[in-house]
């Protein structure tokens, strides 16, 4: 039997998920008190309300995200977030990272392929401090150059942003959004895949104009 390892993080009322954007609102639009007048003694509902920005805990990014002529998440086909192929790569500084910057020296040596390439950086240590939003790892422009050019359908990272965000461009969402390679991002939990084959999903609701997205991403393990 196949096991499933979650790879995203919570989503809670009030937590700030994007430095700069704000948080989640979750609350009651019925709550289970004022149901009973609606139905038979005994019986109770709640129906919540959430109110969010695209950006919020694990998410991922369609082409629309970056381009108005990109597909929103609606577009996308349903394959393309469901049991791709994986592999994982571990950037942390235990594996021999230095400084933040990851480039295509990383990937080189791999197949990717058709497959979901998740970066293990080990940042979502920090998650819910004020350092997850400050300094940190991420993939550089020719990274992303050579997963377009070696045939990756997806990048994820479990760090705050794909791209350095030190200022405003933004070329590896740029790259691999242009050529429809999602990308996940503030993923959790890479620490504990296995170094053979799983795969990876990570799918958002079917909104038309929406293209980025909260998920419940996830491994699939043999």
């Amino acid at each position: 039997m196949p096991r499933y390892l979650d790879l995203s993080h919570a989503i809670a009322h009030g937590t700030v998920y994007y430095k700069g954007l704000p948080a989640p609102v979750i609350c009651d639009f019925l709550s289970r008190e004022a149901s009973r007048a609606f139905y038979d003694e005994g019986t109770e509902f709640h129906i919540g309300k959430v109110e969010l920005v695209g950006n919020t805990g694990t998410y991922i990014d369609c082409p629309f995200h970056r381009y108005a002529d990109g597909r929103d998440t609606a577009a996308m086909p349903l394959e393309r977030f469901v049991d791709v192929p994986a592999l994982v790569v571990r950037a942390t500084t235990d594996h021999g990272r230095r400084g933040r910057a990851i480039g295509a020296e990383w990937f080189a040596a791999l197949n990717v392929r058709g497959k979901a390439v998740l970066v293990h950086t080990g940042w979502d240590v920090h998650w819910q401090t004020d350092q997850y939003f400050e300094g940190h790892p991420y993939l550089t422009a020719d990274a992303a150059t050579w997963l377009r050019d070696a045939g990756a359908v997806l990048v994820g990272i479990d760090a705050t942003n794909i791209d350095c965000t030190d200022g405003g461009a933004r070329p590896v969402h740029s790259i691999l959004l242009r050529e429809e390679i999602l990308i996940a991002e503030h993923l959790t939990g890479l620490d504990q895949l296995p170094s053979g084959p799983f795969s990876f999903s990570a799918v958002p609701p079917k909104l038309v104009g929406i293209g980025t997205f909260p998920v419940r991403a996830y491994a699939t393990l043999p």
